[in-house]
């Protein structure tokens, strides 16, 4: 049988997406392009947006116009919060949420024997253990994913994801290690540890072993080149913190810092635990060590109560803070997260206005970054064949995208030293000497 897959949202649905993709191929399915005719559609959704939402339910929609015969699965955080919504859809023939993942195999079989709708769906909070899903390759990219960890208790006012992913559980060292050592075997070289916060790994493991003890094991092993983390929360970075964390030879120069607002008065609003100024101290820490790294975050704008003073900060802060990259989100209300009705709802015109000044900040702040970096050396991994004719593409350590001249001595998946000769918005390009 013919299977496809679309996937919305963060890397952790990607990583899954792939684990269930591998349990598919195994037990005998032929993986097509979602855009292809197919037997089975599997939509991994999510929840974080409205738009999200809606995303969610296009491509619902589109698989069963792509092959009106076939099963249709969704999967992950869309269903787990909003069941009886999704439950209401037409076309969905299979409904799981953020739970039991490993049976989606059986519960197509099950569909195919006795073409019952299948609803399986855990509303509960909690979940006893981190669920085992692994993967032995990654969309033929030269990065693999590995989560760490499921789950989140932050509960910060905006956010959903709590309510969609359970509490806080962590994956043993010993299975992250095992995954890590069977990518490096099948010619992984970078590694972006992943989770829902990462920064919270361990937590429900006494304290025992905490995030920078992962990053020291994958250190550790052989045929590792690099080791790349996704979001960490400011909190995180104490001062033993921050000195183990710089001592790792194999550690990328770019860190993903959540930052969401440069307003004190807003941040704690969103009940994030942090102050500028703390989040301040830890960026000029680091770069005291690593003049080369980049700060990557994201920022929401037009946050209920956020007045033209409040984003006149955010906007002064993070251009003190230089960051590389932004990405930001005009402030989405989600139902069943307290800033859903909190009052002074900002009007979405000027939502849309605040956005589109703080992308041209942000904009101007990646432009300033690259062109730092022109007439110097830096490590890149080539990808891929770029969009750009002529070219390959790849990211440096510390997360430039990188363009470089098509040539038989390059070979995509190897990492190569390369000297930077123009910069751009979103790119620079260079050459291999």
């Amino acid at each position: 049988m013919r299977i496809a897959f679309y996937t919305l949202g963060c890397k952790v649905n990607q990583y899954e997406t792939q684990a269930v993709a591998e349990l598919f191929k195994e037990s005998g399915f032929e993986i097509v392009d979602f855009d292809s005719k197919a037997d089975v559609y599997v939509i991994n959704t999510c929840t974080v947006t409205n738009m999200s939402d809606r995303k969610s339910r296009q491509a619902i929609k589109k698989a069963k116009k792509l092959s009106p015969e076939s099963i249709v699965v969704v999967m992950g955080c869309y269903p787990q919060v909003y069941p009886h919504e999704v439950e209401k859809i037409r076309d969905i023939d299979i409904i799981i949420g953020t739970k039991d993942r490993q049976k989606i195999v059986d519960y197509v079989k099950e569909y195919l024997d006795n073409k019952k709708k299948i609803v399986a769906i855990d509303e509960g909070y909690k979940r006893e253990s981190f669920e085992e899903l692994k993967i032995s390759e990654f969309n033929e990219r030269s990065r693999a994913f590995i989560k760490i960890e499921e789950g989140c208790d932050q509960f910060c006012s905006y956010c959903i994801i709590p309510y969609a992913r359970g509490a806080v559980r962590s994956r043993s060292l010993e299975s992250i290690e095992e995954e890590v050592r069977r990518l490096v075997s099948n010619g992984y070289k970078e590694f972006v540890i992943t989770g829902i916060n990462i920064s919270a790994y361990g937590k429900d493991l006494d304290g025992k072993i905490t995030l920078i003890d992962v990053i020291e094991r994958i250190n550790e092993i052989e045929g590792v080149k690099r080791i790349r983390l996704s979001s960490l929360e400011p909190l995180i970075m104490s001062e033993q913190f921050i000195s183990r964390l710089l001592s790792f030879d194999k550690l990328c120069h770019h860190l993903h810092l959540s930052l969401q607002s440069g307003s004190d008065k807003i941040l704690k609003l969103m009940n994030r635990h942090y102050t500028t100024a703390q989040y301040q101290g830890i960026v000029e820490r680091i770069k005291e060590k690593w003049d080369d790294v980049a700060f990557t975050t994201d920022i929401i704008v037009g946050f209920p109560g956020e007045t033209e003073e409040d984003f006149n900060d955010t906007v002064k802060f993070v251009q003190e803070i230089g960051f590389s990259r932004i990405h930001v989100f005009r402030f989405s209300p989600k139902k069943g997260t307290k800033a859903y009705d909190m009052p002074n709802q900002i009007d979405s015109k000027e939502k849309e206005r605040r956005s589109k000044v703080m992308k041209e900040v942000a904009a101007n702040l990646s432009y300033q970054f690259h062109r730092k970096f022109v007439g110097k050396w830096l490590e890149v991994l080539i990808e891929q064949d770029s969009d750009f004719d002529g070219y390959y593409e790849g990211y440096s350590g510390n997360y430039i995208r990188t363009l470089v001249r098509k040539s038989h001595m390059i070979v995509p998946g190897e990492i190569y030293k390369v000297k930077i000769t123009q910069a751009y918005e979103q790119y620079v390009k260079g050459e291999i000497i």
